[in-house]
């Protein structure tokens, strides 16, 4: 839990407007005086009003880049906690991530307390390296599933989103036991 006394402003961008909720409603839990903004417009708009002393930005946004947020921020306030929060990691993001000042990259799924642990880091303190780290086997399977959710469960846009023959993704689909 944070102090009350401090301020503790957080600005969620998220354009999953149930992942948006959720995480909105457990870092209140934790002490944390939440705001949200579905886009980087709005998350634009709620930063020239008040700067935030923490943020939570997910990296593709319907209307643009979290990276171009994270940016603005750390142009705005060097001293404001920025962390990107993603279902498409990748090593180029990370660094271009790390380049432009967040103090963090996650991937989904991340619980709360992942992501107040990396919010409260010390800025000279490296985070630990996982414990249980995932598979590419599993992190393949993760992806697929995600993409397919996003596209509505429609195979053939999700094997074209994936760059994939709609058959091979309806099989791994069938062992993964997506569908």
């Amino acid at each position: 839990m944070l102090d009350a006394s401090n301020e503790n402003t957080l600005l969620i961008v998220e354009d999953d407007d149930a992942l948006r909720d959720r995480l909105a409603r457990a870092m209140e839990r934790r002490g944390f005086d939440v705001r949200v903004a579905s886009g980087l417009s709005e998350a634009m708009s709620q930063a020239d009003a008040e700067l935030p002393d923490y943020a939570i930005v997910d990296l593709r946004l319907q209307d643009g880049s979290g990276l171009s947020f994270v940016e603005t921020l750390e142009k705005r306030d060097p001293n404001i906690r920025a962390i990107i929060l993603t279902g498409y990691g990748n090593i180029p993001t990370a660094v271009a991530a790390a380049r432009i000042g967040a103090i963090d990259y996650i991937a989904k799924p991340a619980t709360a307390d992942e992501i107040v642990d990396a919010l409260m880091r010390p800025r000279n303190k490296h985070p630990p390296a996982p414990s249980n780290p995932i598979s590419p086997e599993d992190a393949r399977k993760e992806h697929i599933a995600h993409v397919f959710h996003e596209m509505n469960e429609n195979v053939s846009q999700t094997a074209r989103s994936l760059d994939m023959h709609r058959r091979t993704l309806q099989r791994l689909l069938k062992r993964y036991r997506i569908v």
